[in-house]
């Protein structure tokens, strides 16, 4: 059996990092890797934590890149690595430009897809843009859907996917995060900080210019809350750095870093009192780690967080974001529901049945090499 996993954002390589090693751990299962490299720097340091090396390195990334100029790349690249390698299965993770483009380009090859993280949806095809419509296409052109919880699947169903097409496997990003804080560690000195730390990231696109309210309110919170710091890595996007420096002011307890390693992040996180984020994939692993999200937009493809109590939704005003924030800074018990709230998204085992499942399917099928 012969498997091809193509990423190309650091938010993919964690959540794959796992799988990956899983299926190359397994007798029989032949692993090909395609880095597209839609970011660089920021992937390799999970490449290179996880011990990933590709197959095929498009090397995509420039320094001012479109989602049109991406598509276009990959396309013309994959469509000669696919003829070349023939694979079984190609799998693609979660609604990235990378992800959608691959989907696109095995199904011309009539070659099957597997979406890992299929099903997530927010119901407004401009928030997150364009991700939400990227996973609803990618899960109309895949023939596996590896789905966190029932209610993607759910979704899916609604939207015709057959039921013997989709799996509930939880997700992958608990097991990268899971062996992730396992790891030694030694703390940067300089964000090795007393008292409660208010982790922050925003980098969504459709809320680069929506951001003053949330600076505000960071502004106001470190001036009424003397135990409280924040700590702020700044996406690489030059839009988003412009609008922390627009309305973000210095302050002692406001350590603004470049974007740290994924093992730095995680044991930043293991360590946070509170996450501010627009996120998604922080929503599912701070909650893993006991820490309360609060989520910086309107609405978010991952209710089952909501529901279960482990992040609420903000919004982009600086009023009611104060309000939310307060809550479990001045009342404990609000606090301690969030933080002990059971994490919907999985057990660490995601990995082994996504190989599993498909071990089951092409196990003993020659592959087209």
């Amino acid at each position: 059996m012969k498997v091809m996993t193509i990423l190309g954002t650091r938010p993919e390589g964690i959540k794959m990092a796992p799988l990956i090693q899983c299926l190359k751990r397994e007798p029989g299962v032949r692993h090909v890797l395609v880095n597209t490299a839609q970011h660089r720097e920021m992937l390799d340091h999970v490449l290179d934590l996880f011990g990933l090396v590709p197959d095929y390195d498009f090397n995509i990334m420039k320094s001012v890149q479109t989602p049109e100029s991406v598509s276009a790349e990959i396309l013309m690249r994959l469509g000669p690595v696919l003829d070349a390698e023939k694979p079984d299965v190609v799998l693609v993770h979660g609604d990235t430009t990378t992800a959608f483009v691959s989907s696109y380009a095995s199904y011309l090859k009539k070659i099957p897809v597997g979406h890992v993280e299929a099903g997530l949806r927010s119901g407004d095809r401009y928030s997150p843009f364009p991700e939400e419509m990227n996973r609803k296409m990618i899960d109309q052109l895949a023939t596996h859907h590896f789905a966190v919880t029932d209610a993607n699947r759910q979704n899916l169903l609604a939207e015709g996917i057959a039921p013997e097409q989709i799996i509930v496997i939880g997700n992958t990003v608990i097991d990268a995060l899971l062996n992730t804080a396992s790891m030694p560690f030694t703390p940067n000195p300089v964000l090795d900080v007393k008292g409660k730390i208010l982790l922050v990231t925003t980098h969504r696109r459709e809320n680069l210019h929506k951001l003053q309210g949330v600076y505000e309110a960071l502004n106001l919170l470190v001036q009424t809350y003397p135990e409280l710091t924040v700590i702020f890595p700044v996406h690489k996007n030059p839009l988003v750095r412009s609008e922390v420096h627009k309305f973000l002011h210095s302050h002692e307890r406001v350590l603004i870093t470049e974007p740290l390693d994924y093992l730095e992040f995680t044991h930043l996180m293991k360590r946070s009192y509170l996450v501010l984020t627009d996120s998604g994939g922080i929503q599912e692993e701070a909650p893993a780690l006991n820490v309360p999200v609060f989520v910086a937009r309107e609405n978010t493809e991952r209710p089952e967080g909501e529901r279960a109590g482990t992040i609420k939704l903000t919004g982009l005003t600086k009023e009611r974001i104060l309000f939310d924030i307060k809550q479990v800074l001045d009342y404990p018990e609000a606090y301690r529901k969030m933080a002990q709230a059971e994490n919907p998204y999985g057990d660490g085992r995601a990995s082994e049945r996504i190989k599993n499942h498909l071990v089951s399917i092409y196990r003993g099928e020659d592959h087209r090499s």
